[in-house]
């Protein structure tokens, strides 16, 4: 079993004993990934890049994890492999993104 999958499982065990999956349809957690990934933004709006990473390292770290545990979830749900659905994207980017040299 993979990290991920491992992470995974770690996840939804959690989720699980709280009995939260009923809440945790594909509707909502692309809606959770979009909150958190806005109170990820509230971190840097109106100050620089380098004052937000200076004072506000925790919350950031916090706000990522939380967009990771809903995308992991996600994916879960839809029972996508992470790992593959990545590659994909990658792939198709380079395709789509050559590496120009000048």
């Amino acid at each position: 079993m993979s990290e991920i999958n491992t992470l995974i499982n770690v996840i939804n065990k959690f989720r699980d004993d709280r009995d939260w999956r009923k809440y945790h349809n594909p509707k909502d957690l692309a809606i959770s990934i979009s909150i958190e990934a806005a109170e990820l933004l509230e971190d840097f709006q109106w100050i620089s890049s380098e004052k937000a990473l200076e004072t506000n390292q925790e919350n950031i770290r916090e706000e990522i994890a939380d967009i990771l545990i809903y995308s992991l979830m996600f994916c879960s749900e839809l029972n996508l492999d992470v790992k593959e659905i990545i590659e994909e994207k990658l792939m198709k980017n380079m395709r789509k993104y050559p590496v120009r040299k000048n």
